[in-house]
């Protein structure tokens, strides 16, 4: 179908629908880079402006992917609900933004219909909002989930605690883990990206990481991020596993790139469940996102690459996971180039994810070599906590020694919950409290000791002589 529209006195013409979403995307370098991006300014206002007039039922019969050559097209409508869909199957995109921000629009009216939502009407409404229309509809969904904690719920802010190690040494990953529950960090998870994926080196870690989480008796849960058919060879053979992570995508083909596929995924799901490892509940997936990745893959198909970013959150979505997280700034300037692309992006998938039901948080970031710092950073980071997100990364000064790219630092999750008055998942906030991380009102006691963890070290070191 091509779709047509008069501007300025020009006429355009949109040759089918992943064009049009391509063009009404605001500008980034990964779409210039796939060369579907608006090639003006003008350009990308029409495309806005025909994508606002389009029903949102035309994105049920119109797969930008062919539902037999993608298998997550084939999740995407075989598990769409057409009863929670109809309460808004008359709306255009123009008509959805205008209800979301609208005050019938409710923590509890949005929840009703996220199981009619594909990720491609999400994507389409996101394309046509401002950053306030993005921060103010994220800021009304609330997505709960449970492991040995609650997270997400509102006033409520977590952290994953990324204490990584170039050679992963267990010694110096503690130190780290030491440090971020120092600073209350650590309750949405504490997540070791492993340098290797040496079955015994990541084992290794697990059992530390289960140790110290039982012997200290933590309210939160752990994670080592290797692949995920490591993790399913851990759980077979007994090693202790709280979280299963894996990187996902948007697409069949870039998911294939990754080395998984929809099977894998639903093996990994039922072994992990099948642990009953959590104490409140059984949120039991971690996945990890980022814009760019089908295009550095070669699997987008000419999809612009926030699109292909909303479909990977329906590939999440189906395994009702504890936590998602948009590495939005990971990948590099060939995909968001500077710090405004990368705020925007970060907001985009935040927005996305939240109003298909997914725990989203950021992981509010930088490469070295991109046109961004700090200060784009503090911006992305105070917008996220005002539009709700779920977590954010907790690293030592913010600088990830074992992945070599700038995030967000345990100080900077102390900033964020004083300013806009946040609390951790109630469960740690007690903890924390009860071992006087933190004073009785929650807040950060600057007078704390080591108290507790005085052996966490010593600990490490007697297992690894043994």
């Amino acid at each position: 179908m091509i779709f047509t529209i008069d501007l300025a006195a020009n006429r355009f013409h949109f040759k089918d629908l992943k064009t049009l979403l391509a063009k009404a995307s605001p500008l980034r370098s990964g779409d210039c880079l796939a060369g579907v991006a608006a090639e003006s300014m003008l350009e990308r206002a029409a495309a806005q402006m025909r994508l606002a007039d389009l029903p949102l039922k035309h994105f049920l019969n119109d797969m930008i992917i062919p539902y037999e050559d993608d298998e997550v097209s084939r999740l995407i409508i075989d598990n769409h609900d057409k009863k929670a869909f109809s309460a808004i199957s008359h709306f255009s995109v123009g008509d959805f933004r205008n209800w979301l921000l609208s005050d019938q629009a409710t923590t509890k009216s949005i929840d009703s219909i996220k199981q009619g939502l594909t990720p491609e009407m999400v994507a389409a409404v996101s394309k046509i909002m401002r950053v306030q229309d993005l921060v103010l509809v994220a800021q009304k969904c609330e997505v709960v989930t449970k492991f040995r904690n609650t997270l997400g719920l509102h006033g409520c802010m977590s952290t994953r605690l990324q204490p990584n190690h170039p050679t992963d040494d267990p010694a110096g990953i503690a130190a780290s883990i030491l440090d971020g529950l120092m600073y209350g960090n650590g309750d949405a998870l504490i997540g070791i990206n492993p340098a290797t994926d040496n079955y015994q080196a990541v084992t290794t870690l697990l059992h530390m990481l289960d140790d110290i989480i039982q012997h200290y008796e933590i309210p939160t849960q752990a994670c080592v991020l290797t692949h995920v058919t490591t993790q399913i060879e851990a759980i077979n053979k007994g090693i202790p596993l709280d979280i299963v992570f894996q990187s996902i995508a948007g697409t069949q083909l870039t998911n294939e790139s990754f080395g998984v596929s929809l099977s894998i995924l639903d093996e990994a799901y039922s072994a992990a469940k099948s642990l009953g490892r959590g104490t409140v509940g059984n949120n039991v997936m971690y996945f990890e996102t980022g814009q760019g990745s089908a295009l550095s893959a070669n699997g987008h198909h000419g999809i612009d690459q926030q699109t292909c970013e909303a479909r990977a959150y329906a590939v999440a979505r189906h395994y009702q996971p504890l936590l998602v997280n948009s590495v939005v700034g990971f990948i590099g300037p060939e995909y968001l180039y500077d710090g405004k692309q990368i705020n925007r992006a970060g907001l985009e998938d935040h927005f996305s994810g939240k109003l298909l039901g997914l725990p989203m948080g950021v992981d509010v970031c930088y490469t070295n070599h991109a046109e961004a710092d700090q200060d784009d950073m503090d911006m992305l980071l105070t917008q996220l906590g005002v539009a709700g997100v779920n977590f954010i990364m907790g690293i030592p000064g913010a600088d990830d020694i074992m992945l070599n790219y700038q995030t967000t630092s345990f100080h900077d999750a102390l900033y964020i919950r004083q300013v806009l008055g946040k609390r951790p998942s109630p469960e740690f906030e007690k903890w924390l409290i009860k071992h006087k991380i933190f004073d009785t009102t929650g807040r950060f006691n600057q007078h704390s000791q080591i108290g507790p963890f005085a052996e966490v070290l010593p600990k490490v070191k007697h297992t690894l002589d043994n």
